[in-house]
């Protein structure tokens, strides 16, 4: 019997928020074979869950469980790794009874084991933009890749966007394929922000006496004091 048995919940709770932090080291192995880009599970899973959250929101589905889905939805992997696409075609993990292992004694098991089967049978709405958030977040990055001038992603992209099964998943995918990876940021200023003395403090915008910020305080060079 594995001593984790005896544990207290709080305790069992405090092992697995150890555990959940696996995810930071565990990376996604298949950029290995892409030859650039690389990140890891936890990364993965939190730009899931917020793809899942719009998806949901998209298709007036329930927001909070597509994203709970999608937030848990590789958790196993502190346990068994990522396993690539090759490593799939040699080798199988049990992702359910790693799950099932990794939530024992915590008292989760009512709440996550049921959104795991879910995700697995992928018979709601939930479940399936939940899957496809799962690939979008691919998607993204292989679009980024793209963008880099990586032309093998082009090749991944391609196969990626076929498994998208959901309206919304096509819709959003579309608009990914199409957006650069830098708009976000570099269209964000306007165009002579970018010619006036690489953006010398005197030329932005002024704020309005309303909207003035209290005085900053000095600058520790990291936004959580950290």
């Amino acid at each position: 019997m594995s001593r984790l048995k005896k544990r207290s919940r709080l305790t069992r709770l405090a092992d697995f928020l150890f555990e959940c932090g696996m995810l930071r080291k565990t990376p996604r192995t298949g950029y290995q074979f892409l030859g650039t880009g690389a990140e890891n599970v936890a990364e993965h899973s939190f730009r899931t869950a917020v793809i899942g959250f719009v998806l949901a929101q998209m298709a007036g589905a329930n927001k909070e469980r597509t994203a709970m889905m999608c937030l848990f939805h590789d958790l196993h992997e502190a346990r068994t790794g990522d396993f690539n696409y090759v490593a799939h075609m040699y080798n199988a993990s049990q992702r359910t009874r790693a799950l099932a292992d990794a939530l024992s004694g915590t008292g989760l098991d009512d709440d996550l084991m049921p959104l795991w089967r879910e995700l697995e049978e992928t018979e709601s709405v939930e479940a399936r933009l939940a899957q496809d958030a799962d690939q979008l977040d691919l998607i993204v990055n292989l679009k980024e890749q793209s963008d880099l001038g990586n032309a093998y992603a082009d090749k991944w992209l391609s196969a990626a966007v076929k498994r998208i099964r959901t309206p919304e998943g096509k819709k959003l995918a579309k608009a990914v394929m199409e957006t650069d990876h830098t708009d976000w940021w570099f269209l964000g200023p306007d165009e002579s922000w970018w010619e006036k003395k690489n953006g010398s403090r005197k030329d932005l915008p002024k704020i309005s006496p309303h909207c003035q910020a209290a005085p900053e305080a000095e600058d520790s060079g990291d936004e959580d004091g950290q």
